[in-house]
């Protein structure tokens, strides 16, 4: 039996925000396994859906950069000791740096750099991750870093007609589905980028909650939560923020798309989250 540590406690309580007993009592039955205490707390009610594993005890910012005509961005985070360090205007210039090189170099070398910075700041100073986009076709890429730098999203947003890049109304759709991205922290653009395997693992979480209900009343009831999921996880399902979310993102890209005379399609994005880890 796996020793059940006050710190896997805490971490299963951030993941899924159960209480501390129950997520005591799920670590136990899981032998210590965080993923497999998750889909148990789930399977009770006591936890909803998660799509990031908990957040490691480290700081840092996301930083960006979009080259000049918006057909080639960068999303990077650079990590830190401190949050002190963090909000340092040296480390801000650092790291910002290192997203334009990303975006200009071919394979750009930051250790000279990063031991300077170690050496100035007296702190360990890492890089370890980051997103490049680059338009295929119509289309721009767009940025944004929330408040803070500790979200940052980096989209791509296609057209079919070239002149629809200089749309005023289009240029702010996808300003707006970046914020959309950072509030709403989708997973897929659409239902058919949902894995199987996650569809599957919902389905069975989802039956186990109602499993003393009629057979025929259990399928309709799945169907619901699943359709919830997809509403939560999926982007153009998601209800769009910016119209406090009485249309779905879908049918606000398909009206501007109206007004504007072209097909426009999210093609995909990523989002970072200082200290996230990977998914469970």
């Amino acid at each position: 039996m796996a020793e059940i540590t006050a710190a896997a406690v805490g971490k299963l309580r951030e993941m899924t925000n159960a209480g501390m007993m129950d997520c005591k009592k799920a670590l136990t039955e899981a032998n210590g396994d965080l993923s497999v205490a998750v889909d148990i707390l789930r399977k009770k009610g006591a936890a909803t859906a998660t799509t990031k594993g908990g957040r490691e005890a480290r700081e840092g910012v996301i930083a960006q950069y979009i080259a000049p005509g918006g057909r080639l961005g960068v999303l990077v985070e650079v990590n830190s000791q401190t949050d002190f360090v963090a909000r340092n205007e040296m480390f801000r210039t650092f790291a910002d740096n290192v997203a334009k090189r990303l975006a200009t170099e071919e394979k750009p070398d930051f250790e000279v750099d990063r031991i300077q910075m170690v050496a100035a700041i007296r702190e360990n100073i890492q890089i370890p991750r980051h997103a490049k986009m680059e338009v295929s076709g119509n289309g721009l890429v767009a940025a944004y870093v929330h408040t803070g730098a500790k979200v940052g999203v980096l989209v791509e947003v296609g057209a079919g007609k070239e002149a629809t890049i200089a749309n005023d109304e289009f240029r702010q759709l996808v300003r707006d589905i970046t914020l959309q991205i950072a509030a709403g922290s989708p997973t897929a653009v659409t239902r058919e980028e949902v894995p199987a395997a996650v569809i599957a693992k919902e389905k069975e979480i989802a039956a186990e909650q109602v499993k003393n209900k009629p057979p025929q009343a259990i399928a309709k009831i799945v169907e619901g939560k699943l359709e919830k999921f997809y509403q939560t996880c999926c982007l153009i399902d998601q209800g769009f923020v910016k119209k406090n979310s009485e249309i779905s993102v879908k049918d606000h890209v398909a009206s501007i798309a109206k007004q504007i005379g072209d097909e426009i399609v999210i093609r995909r994005f990523v989002r970072f989250q200082v200290g996230e880890t990977a998914s469970v």
